[in-house]
């Protein structure tokens, strides 16, 4: 059972205060300064880890996966329509900057993830669980956290939020009944960045799948126990990526007028009188006209490159689907102990 102590709070301190000491309340009053040979240790991580493969994955999505054939049909043409898009490259660079924004968001989170299990590995001897839903488990004084690590606070629809609660609940009988763990286990679902007031999750109907989220400051100091360390790790990070972000834009700029030409050879008028301009009839017309389309699109060969990257998503594919897999068994082992 996870228990949460009641406070009365004085009216005149402010939120953050408030905030604070139900930090403390729940995790403790652990609190220590990042030393400058950790601060060091952790900018490269960040660099090898996070930035570096991160622009990396941006490289190959942008390269790999960004076809005008593909991307296209995926898009609402009267929204492009209403947004008053007259040239091929205004909709060609429309279109690429949501696909791209659509991926960056779990490719950057999933790698900055990573980040948090390396600090805890260092400070806490904490590790990348096998659980699912939970990315990190470690002990402290008399606690053992599991944490589900997730890059915002509204990444979760009903069903998903709803499958975390029902997995933390099977990860602390794992991990009572299979393995034996005698420490007080509290489940966390941890953000990366955002705010969250209510640190306390309850349950009503089922205690045992009550929880604890903290969000940007909150979840970095709770890895880290530095108050600051969410505004320490964002310089390393800058530093790196206007590095990286040269060789990135240069390739984004040669794919979308590669892309631009591509689609006003298929989508725009020829005539003299309407020279380049968009037909957007054409246009929607591949997009949600019945049966197979007649455009041909030009045919792309797939460089090395590209089909190691496609290897490597294939691999995760795989990787998610054995996870499943041992949801599903780890659910059957706690099944046989009850």
């Amino acid at each position: 059972m996870i228990c949460k102590v009641k406070v009365q709070k004085e009216k005149k301190e402010s939120a953050a205060e408030i905030q604070q000491e139900e930090y403390n309340e729940f995790f403790g009053d652990y609190s220590r300064e990042t030393s400058a040979a950790e601060l060091r240790d952790y900018e490269r991580f960040l660099s090898d880890n996070v930035v570096t493969p991160f622009y990396h994955e941006r490289l190959m999505y942008l390269r790999c996966n960004m076809n005008l054939k593909e991307i296209l049909s995926r898009k609402n043409p009267y929204l492009l329509k209403a947004k008053n898009i007259s040239s091929s490259d205004e909709l060609v660079r429309s279109i690429v900057e949501a696909f791209l924004s659509s991926q960056e968001e779990t490719m950057f989170g999933n790698k900055l993830e990573s980040f948090a299990v390396y600090v805890s590995s260092k400070l806490d001897t904490g590790f990348k669980s096998e659980l699912p839903s939970i990315d990190l488990e470690f002990e402290r004084d008399d606690n053992y956290y599991i944490v589900g690590i997730k890059s915002g606070t509204n990444w979760a629809n009903s069903d998903q939020a709803a499958r975390m609660k029902d997995n933390f609940k099977t990860a602390r009988e794992y991990l009572t009944k299979i393995k034996g763990v005698r420490k007080n286990i509290i489940p966390v679902n941890g953000c990366i960045y955002g705010k969250n007031a209510k640190l306390f999750k309850a349950h009503q109907e089922d205690p045992e799948k009550s929880f604890y989220r903290v969000a940007g400051q909150d979840f970095w100091q709770f890895i880290s126990g530095d108050k600051e360390f969410y505004k320490e790790i964002i310089k390393p990070i800058e530093d790196e990526a206007q590095e990286r972000d040269r060789a990135f834009k240069e390739a984004f700029d040669g794919k979308i007028n590669a892309m631009s030409m591509e689609f006003s050879s298929i989508f725009t008028f020829r005539d003299p009188e309407r020279l380049g301009v968009i037909d957007w009839e054409k246009t929607v017309e591949y997009i949600s006209g019945r049966g197979k389309t007649a455009i041909a699109f030009p045919k792309e060969e797939k460089s090395a490159e590209c089909e190691e990257y496609e290897a490597l998503k294939k691999a995760r594919t795989k990787a998610e689907k054995e996870e499943e897999q041992r949801e599903k068994e780890i659910k059957q082992e706690v099944k046989k102990k009850s």
